[in-house]
C-alpha cells in the first residue's frame, strides 16, 4: 500500500502513549535532510505505562520497541526495504510479546512509495 516514506524525524508512538525513538543504521539518503527509516534501523519506544493484571496487582509490561513485518516493495536503501506511514509493524515488550500497532502521526509529505 503506497504511504509516505518515515524518516527519523516522523512522529509515532505505541498504543498506551510510549514515543518512537528511531535510530538509524545508515544515513546515506535522506528526505528534508532526514535519514529515511530502513527494516535494518531500530524502533525503540519509551515511556509506555502499560501493566498486564497479575493475581491481586499488575506487572509492568511496557512497549520497548516495534518490530515491522510488511515495509515498502519497491523502494530500498543499501538493499534495506524502507518503511512506509503505512507499513504493517507491531509493537513489542521485553518478552517479545504483542501489543499491538504503532501509530504514525507525522510524516514528510514529499516522497510517497509503495
Amino acid at each position: 500500500m503506497p504511504g509516505p516514506v518515515l524518516t527519523i524525524a516522523a512522529a509515532a508512538t505505541c498504543p498506551h502513549g510510549g514515543k518512537v525513538t528511531i535510530a538509524p543504521g545508515a544515513a546515506r539518503v535522506s528526505i528534508l535532510g532526514q535519514p529515511v527509516a530502513t527494516m535494518a534501523d531500530q524502533y525503540l519506544i519509551a515511556g509506555c505505562p502499560f501493566q498486564i493484571p497479575v493475581g491481586a496487582g499488575t506487572k509492568p509490561q511496557p512497549c520497548v520497541k516495534i518490530q515491522y513485518t510488511v515495509p515498502a516493495t519497491r523502494v530500498q536503501v543499501m538493499g534495506m526495504p524502507v518503511v512506509l506511514s503505512t507499513s504493517v509493524g507491531l509493537c513489542q515488550s521485553v518478552e517479545q510479546i504483542p501489543q499491538g500497532a504503532p501509530i504514525v502521526s507525522a510524516v514528510q509529505p514529499r516522497v510517497i512509495a509503495t
